[in-house]
C-alpha cells in the first residue's frame, strides 16, 4: 500500500460523494485505488504529527485504511469519506501512542503563567513582533511552533494536535481522548499556555 509523501490537502468533492461510497462497498478496487490516493498523503501528515515517527506513521495509516474498508457496509454517509477516514486513521494512532511503553512525563507547570495575590500575572504576556519587517522568515517560524510543540508532555501535544491543528471539537477530542470534555479543554489550554511560553524568547519585538 503505497501513501506518498507527508503532503496535505482538502478533498475532492467527488471523493466524498454517494457514488464513491457505493463503489467501495462494491468492492470496486479502482475506489479502493480512488482513495488511497486522495486521502493517503494528508492522513499520513496527520499520522506522522501525532507518532513523529515514519515507521509508526505509515503503518497507523495502513491499518486505518484497512480498519476503513473492513466496515464500509457499516459507513453510515453521514460525514464525507474524508472526514470518515480521518477518524479511524486518528483512532488509529492514538492506540498506537497508548500501547507504547509509558514513560514520566515532565510537569507542564512551569511553562504556565503565574499570578500574584490580586490575581494579575506575575509577567504578563508581551507583544510579538510582526507586519511589514517581520522578525523571523515564515519557515523557521513554522519550526520553531513544531519544535516547541513536540517539546509538550505527550498528553498536551496531543490534545493541541488533535484540537488546533486536526480541528476536533471539543467533544471530538473529549471522545477520542476518552475523558471529560471539561478535562480536554483544560488539557488544551495549558498546552496553549505553555506553547506561548517556549515560543516566547524567540517571538518578542525586537529580539531577531
Amino acid at each position: 500500500m503505497s501513501l506518498g509523501g507527508p503532503e496535505t490537502g482538502r478533498s475532492s468533492a467527488g471523493a466524498s460523494g454517494g457514488e464513491l461510497v457505493a463503489r467501495l462497498r462494491a468492492r470496486d478496487p479502482s475506489a479502493f485505488d480512488e482513495v488511497l490516493s486522495e486521502f493517503g498523503p494528508r492522513l499520513l501528515a496527520t499520522s506522522l504529527r501525532l507518532l513523529r515517527q515514519d515507521a509508526d506513521a505509515q503503518d497507523a495509516v495502513q491499518e486505518g485504511f484497512l480498519a476503513a474498508f473492513r466496515s464500509v457496509d457499516r459507513f453510515e454517509g453521514r460525514a464525507d469519506v474524508g472526514t470518515w477516514l480521518h477518524r479511524i486513521v486518528v483512532n488509529a494512532c492514538l492506540m498506537r501512542l497508548r500501547s507504547r511503553k509509558s514513560r514520566p512525563e515532565t510537569s507542564i507547570d512551569a511553562l504556565l503563567p503565574t499570578y500574584d495575590h490580586s490575581g494579575h500575572h506575575r509577567m504578563g504576556p508581551r507583544a510579538w513582533g510582526g507586519g511589514p519587517s517581520e522578525t523571523m522568515e515564515r519557515e523557521e517560524r513554522r519550526r520553531l511552533v513544531r519544535d516547541a510543540i513536540d517539546s509538550l508532555p505527550e498528553r498536551h501535544r496531543v490534545a493541541l494536535l488533535l484540537r488546533d491543528i486536526e480541528g476536533l471539537s471539543n467533544d471530538e477530542l473529549a471522545g477520542a481522548l476518552d475523558v471529560s470534555a471539561g478535562t480536554a479543554k483544560v488539557r488544551v489550554h495549558r498546552a496553549r499556555q505553555a506553547l506561548r511560553t517556549l515560543l516566547d524568547p524567540s517571538m518578542r519585538a525586537g529580539d531577531l
